[in-house]
């Protein structure tokens, strides 16, 4: 439908309530963003794990019966979008096993390149699947470690493993959180009635009234159980990279993010765009909802009139009926229709967050060009986007990526804009307060991988569809 990267996953954790399962559900209730294709949780009442699971967004897959088949005071809970896998109920998390450790859950916001590779080896050896998510790899790998604990069994696998999670496992009586040591993916870490939560955005919390601690540090494990809580940091040290498009798109602008404002990144950015491309215009219009932010900013920096242009119909569900004659653009008018009013005769900034393929953003303007706009000048809050990402989030290829392949003049042709202005990236990295010392990941950018990927397979965003791409040095071969 919108020409985006589609976001990755939201996981939440909670110890020691009563009602831990109905938390967990509000928790991914307010991550619905991160992730619609499943939603699963798992609880624990102290004896036994239980799981429900189920397709499709979190208001359809919980009801109040199925909630109340989810008893006890430990819970865990996923949103899931594929980056890796397929679209199914297989694939849906948490996933659950019994091994020598016992009963363990496990779920998982990132990406782990070198499961393929591990998935190999390991069916090679005899081990069953049931899925094809690298995750359920991870747990192949903590039932065959020789450690004596399963914090130590966790800790051997993940040390198997230079990619991205933020990890939540549960067991009967202790639930267990760990951060890559690059902390590509956020994980925060609250209090609610003096009892520990995890989520993968602040704004779980503020919906169940928990109050906000500290992120999950980089390579950090942290064990609660009946004992309390405490923390360990197994893993060598590396350098941090933290995802910097989850300032640009992905999360709720009402989040914290590694620490961060995420309403407050995107206003500077609007701002910075504002001085580096200045438009000759009359007002400036967000596409709505990802563009708001920045274009707030880029108004109140260049004393241009704020207009909500576009509006945005945000009751259509994941499919709709078509109708059988064909009308021109109707993926795009079903989401988005221009106020005719306040475009009329008028020279329009539109601020979107990011331009990918271009094919979205090409029916947006003209769009507003037919409902009167005299002129369209299009303003990007990111820099082009030139690679895929293989950390936890769906991605074009580098193939599909227009602006890989395309100069700015002809992307602005492309989309039919009278000009074009993307945001730089020292500008982005002034935005999310990282202009001296990057600790941002800033592949989809610049190309240039925070991780070892020589000769390694690795799915892409393409994955659900079986197509892999090999990487030399940081840069796709074939």
């Amino acid at each position: 439908m919108f020409d985006k990267f589609k976001e990755e996953c939201g996981v939440f954790g909670i110890f020691g309530n009563a009602e831990a399962a109905r938390l967990a559900y509000l928790g991914l209730y307010s991550m619905q963003h991160r992730g619609q294709e499943s939603a699963g949780i798992v609880s624990s009442d102290g004896k036994k794990l239980f799981t429900e699971r189920g397709m499709g967004h979190v208001s359809d897959v919980f009801d109040e019966d199925r909630l109340d088949r989810l008893p006890g005071h430990i819970a865990i809970a996923h949103n899931r979008y594929s980056t890796a896998g397929k679209v199914s109920l297989a694939e849906a998390q948490p996933f659950t096993v019994n091994c020598s450790f016992g009963a363990l859950s496990l779920c998982h916001n990132g990406n782990l390149p070198e499961a393929i590779e591990a998935r190999d080896r390991l069916e090679k050896e005899g081990a069953i699947f049931q899925s094809t998510s690298d995750t359920e790899v991870l747990l192949h790998q903590i039932a065959r470690s020789r450690a004596a604990t399963l914090p130590d069994a966790i800790i051997d696998a993940l040390k198997q493993h230079d990619g991205a999670y933020s990890l939540l496992f549960a067991t009967p009586n202790s639930l267990i959180a760990v951060r890559d040591p690059r902390g590509f993916r956020p994980l925060a870490m609250g209090e609610l009635e003096g009892k520990t939560v995890f989520a993968s955005e602040t704004c779980a919390f503020d919906l169940i009234g928990a109050t906000y601690l500290r992120d999950v540090e980089p390579g950090e494990v942290v064990i609660v159980d009946e004992t309390g809580r405490r923390s360990l940091h197994p893993f060598a040290p590396k350098p941090v990279s933290h995802c910097i498009f989850e300032h640009v798109y992905f999360a709720r602008p009402d989040s914290l993010i590694f620490g961060r404002s995420i309403n407050k990144s995107r206003h500077k950015m609007g701002r910075i765009l504002a001085r580096e491309h200045p438009a000759d215009a009359d007002i400036v219009v967000p596409v709505p909802d990802s563009g708001v932010a920045a274009a707030i900013g880029y108004a109140a920096a260049s004393g241009l009139k704020f207009r909500f242009g576009l509006v945005r119909n945000h009751y259509v569900g994941r499919t709709f009926i078509e109708p059988q004659s064909q009308i021109r653009h109707f993926g795009v008018k079903i989401k988005l229709n221009p106020v005719r009013d306040l475009i009329e005769g008028r020279r329009v900034v539109l601020i979107d967050d990011s331009l990918v393929r271009g094919t979205t953003s090409k029916k947006i303007v003209k769009m507003v060009r037919d409902a009167g706009a005299t002129q369209v000048h299009f303003r990007i809050s990111c820099p082009p986007t030139i690679s895929p990402c293989y950390y936890g989030v769906d991605t074009p290829t580098r193939e599909e990526l227009i602006g890989a392949n395309n100069s700015v003049q002809e992307i602005c042709d492309f989309i039919g804009a009278d000009s074009l202005g993307y945001l730089s990236l020292e500008g982005l990295r002034e935005a999310v307060g990282d202009e001296s010392d990057s600790k941002f990941c800033q592949a989809c950018y610049t190309g240039k991988y925070p991780t070892q990927l020589k000769n390694q397979p690795v799915q892409i965003a393409s994955a659900r569809a079986g197509q892999r791409a090999l990487f030399e040095n940081g840069k796709i071969v074939e």
